[in-house]
């Protein structure tokens, strides 16, 4: 069975990011999730600037904007 994907958009030195990904490990392994920094994209600034740490499914573009509880977490690994 493969792995579901996903991505963390983030910029370096967020704490709100790294809050974030604490969480998300505590459920799926690091090798399920992609971090994005958006600096390298002015799009991704353009889409996330304001709202990171932004988690999204990559099988379907679900997302998650920050806070996230662990119970959205779960609903959206499932």
């Amino acid at each position: 069975m493969n792995k579901k994907k996903f991505i963390l958009y983030s910029s370096d030195g967020c704490h709100l990011c790294e809050q974030a990904l604490s969480l998300i490990l505590q459920q799926i392994t690091a090798d399920e999730i992609d971090i994005v920094d958006i600096v390298d994209e002015e799009k991704l600034v353009e889409l996330y600037g304001v709202h990171i740490p932004v988690l999204e499914r990559v099988d379907d573009g679900a997302k998650l904007f920050w806070p996230f509880s662990n119970e959205e977490l779960s609903d959206l690994f499932s």
